[in-house]
């Protein structure tokens, strides 16, 4: 008598699921992340005790260092060429809204410069950039 083998089948996982679940997360992540933009200075923000709101996400940033150098959307500008640069974007792009990061030790008269030059340049509104760090009470505990 001779006896038929039985067939083995080989075992396999499929990959094309995987790569399908993969894929979903990748966009799921990718839609749901958001990216801050930060200008790479290193300057130290002013302490707050309140937390402002975020107004949205088209905003013109400048940021000026310790030493008063000014920074428009991350690229080096006079204080001069500020208020023509600020017109064409604000023309260009429709932006009314500036961030305006400054050093803790920049000169007061170096911000009122700006802020007067970007009102002068079609911005409605100024938002300055502060780190908020929460109140604490006598004994160092978070209210």
């Amino acid at each position: 008598m001779r006896f038929r083998k039985p067939k083995v089948e080989e075992l396999h996982l499929g990959i094309t699921p995987l790569i399908d679940i993969v894929f979903l997360l990748l966009i799921f992540f990718m839609l749901t992340s958001q990216f801050h933009v930060a200008s790479g200075l290193p300057i130290k923000l002013p302490k707050v005790t309140q937390k402002a709101s975020d107004g949205g996400n088209h905003k013109i940033t400048i940021v000026i260092d310790k030493s008063g150098r000014l920074y428009l959307m991350g690229g080096r500008v006079e204080i001069k060429d500020l208020g023509s640069k600020l017109k064409e974007l604000t023309k260009r792009d429709g932006l009314s809204h500036l961030v305006l990061e400054a050093d803790g030790e920049v000169k007061h008269g170096t911000v009122v410069t700006v802020m007067d030059l970007a009102k002068q340049s079609g911005v409605t509104s100024i938002i300055i950039a502060a780190r908020w760090e929460p109140e604490k009470d006598t004994l160092g505990q978070l209210r």
